[in-house]
C-alpha cells in the first residue's frame, strides 16, 4: 500500500481520496495523480478532456471529466463521490506578457480558471470534506510572492489565490478542515509551460509583442523572456516534486498550511521576508530583464 500505509484510512474505513484537478498526461496533477496512487490512496484525476488521461487511466488511476470553469460540470463531477478526504486545485493556465501589453480579455480567462476555478470547486466540495474532516490544497505558485517580468497576469492570479486560501483556512478551522497553499516553484518539463508557448507564439512570424509596444526596441531581448526559454525543460523533475509534494501532505499529522517545492523557492521565500523591492535585482538579473533594462535605458 506505500510508505504512508498509517495515514491513507479514509473517515469510513477505506483508503483516503483525493481529487485533482488538471491531471493531463505531462502535467503537474497526473504526477501528483501517480503520486498518491503509489501512496496507497483512491485517486480521481479529472481534467477538460478525458482522452488526455490515458496514461493515468492504464495505471488504474479513476479519471472523470471536470471543467472548472462550468458550474454544471462541478456539480455532475461532485455526484458521483460518495466521500472525500483531500481536494487538490491543481488546474490553471499561464499568460506571459509584459503588464502593459497583456489582453485584459486573456486575463480574465486565466483568472476564471485558475481564481474562480478554484473557488467554485472549494464550495461545491466543502460538504464532503466538512464530512470528513479533510484537506484543501490550494496549488498557487512562488509567483504568487516573487515578482517576474512577463508574468503579471498569473502572478495576480496567484497572489489572489493565495490570500483566498488564507482566509478559507481561518473560516473552515472550524470545521477541521485543513487549507494548504503549495507554492511551486520551476519545475519542467510541464504542460503549463509547453501550453503557454503555443498560445504565446501566435504570428506567423513567431513574434510575441504587440506592435505598439512601448518595449519594441528591446524586443528581440525580451520575446525569449516572454517564451520562457530559459526554464523550459529546466527545474526539479515532476515526478520527484509530486513525490515531495505527497510526502509533505501525507507524512504529517497536520501539514503546515504553507509548502514551498521546486527550484528557485528560496528567491521566492527571501521576497517574502526581505523588504519590499529587495530582490528585484538579482530577479532581473535570473530572468535576463536586466539586458532589456539596459537597453531602453539608453534609449531614455
Amino acid at each position: 500500500m506505500g510508505q504512508f500505509a498509517s495515514s491513507e484510512r479514509g473517515h469510513e474505513g477505506g483508503p483516503k481520496s483525493v481529487l485533482i484537478t488538471g491531471c493531463s498526461d505531462g502535467g503537474l496533477g497526473a504526477a501528483l495523480a501517480t503520486a498518491f496512487h503509489n501512496a496507497g490512496l483512491h485517486v480521481y484525476a479529472t481534467a477538460r478532456d478525458v482522452s488526455k488521461m490515458k496514461n493515468l487511466a492504464a495505471s488504474g488511476i479513476d479519471t472523470l471529466e471536470l471543467d472548472v470553469t462550468s458550474p454544471s460540470s462541478i456539480a455532475s463531477c461532485a455526484s458521483k463521490l460518495p466521500s472525500l478526504d483531500i481536494l487538490v486545485n491543481n488546474a490553471a493556465v499561464m499568460l506571459t506578457m509584459t503588464a502593459a501589453d497583456v489582453s485584459v480579455e486573456e486575463a480574465k480567462k486565466l483568472f476564471d480558471t485558475n481564481l474562480w476555478g478554484t473557488v467554485r470547486m472549494c464550495q461545491a466540495f466543502l460538504p464532503l470534506l466538512i464530512k470528513s474532516k479533510g484537506m484543501i490544497v490550494n496549488h498557487t505558485s512562488i509567483a504568487s510572492v516573487l515578482p517576474v517580468p512577463g508574468g503579471a497576469a498569473y502572478a495576480a492570479s496567484k497572489s489572489a489565490l493565495a490570500m483566498y486560501s488564507a482566509i478559507l483556512r481561518m473560516e473552515v478551522e472550524s470545521f477541521e478542515v485543513q487549507v494548504v497553499d503549495l507554492k511551486t516553484g520551476t519545475v519542467g518539463p510541464t504542460n503549463l509551460i509547453n501550453n503557454n508557448y503555443t498560445r504565446t507564439v501566435t504570428r506567423a512570424d513567431h513574434s510575441i509583442l504587440p506592435a505598439g509596444s512601448c518595449y519594441q526596441p528591446a524586443k528581440d531581448l525580451l520575446e525569449p523572456i516572454l517564451r520562457q526559454d530559459n526554464f523550459k525543460g529546466s527545474g526539479m523533475r515532476p515526478a520527484e516534486w509530486a513525490r515531495a509534494v505527497t510526502g509533505d501532505l501525507l507524512n504529517n499529522t497536520r501539514p503546515p498550511p504553507l509548502i514551498f517545492r521546486g527550484h528557485y523557492v528560496i528567491l521566492a521565500k527571501l521576497a517574502a521576508w526581505l523588504p519590499f523591492g529587495a530582490m528585484d535585482g538579482i530577479v532581473k538579473k535570473t530572468t535576463k530583464f536586466d539586458q532589456v533594462d539596459s537597453v531602453l535605458r539608453q534609449l531614455g
